[in-house]
């Protein structure tokens, strides 16, 4: 499941992002008017997705996207940001917008601190995955020789599991072979 969030376009730092109650056209034309062209695009599901460059350097654009004011009322957008730079300050992370507002943000590397209009949107999930809620920590984080980075991808594993099936996103073929074609 993670391929699709992590690896996928190599050399490029992008964002993973899909729409209910749109469609694919409106989405990329949206990503377009914001100085994102999508790498790759389409439909599955009942959602519209969309891969794009996380910033723009060729114009000095390096804002995040205005996701609100692309999912006007009735409509839903769900982002991945898949392969950022944490010393640059951007974190992996999801977020996800409804009707014109955001309702849940967290960086991959902090899920206990959520914000949004409605923080504890996906809570009852996360907690029952065991990502959030008490004994989360690593067990073995004090252990002679145990590196949790070991264990890293695998947490974004479950992490991107439980959104993916809480909102029932489809696995699209997003690879550099689809963005060439």
């Amino acid at each position: 499941m993670i391929s699709w969030i992590r690896g996928a376009f190599p050399h490029h730092e992008v964002n993973v992002v899909f729409a209910r109650g749109t469609s694919a056209g409106t989405l990329t034309q949206g990503l377009r008017d914001r100085q994102r062209e999508p790498l790759a695009s389409g439909e599955a599901g009942g959602w519209a997705w969309a891969v794009h460059e996380m910033l723009n350097g060729e114009i000095e654009d390096f804002d995040d996207v205005d996701y609100n004011a692309l999912c006007p009322d009735g409509t839903e957008i769900v982002v991945f940001v898949t392969q950022p730079c944490s010393p640059k300050g951007f974190p992996p992370a999801f977020a996800y917008h409804r009707d014109g507002q955001l309702v849940l943000w967290f960086s991959f590397e902090d899920v206990r601190t959520r914000v949004g209009a409605n923080p504890d949107h996906l809570s009852p999930e996360l907690l029952a995955a065991g990502i959030i809620g008490p004994d989360t920590e690593c067990g073995l984080a004090d252990e002679f020789g145990h590196d949790c980075f070991d264990h890293f991808y695998d947490d974004h594993e479950r992490l991107v599991k439980v959104i993916a099936d809480y909102f029932a996103l489809p696995s699209p073929p997003l690879t550099a072979e689809v963005a060439s074609k």
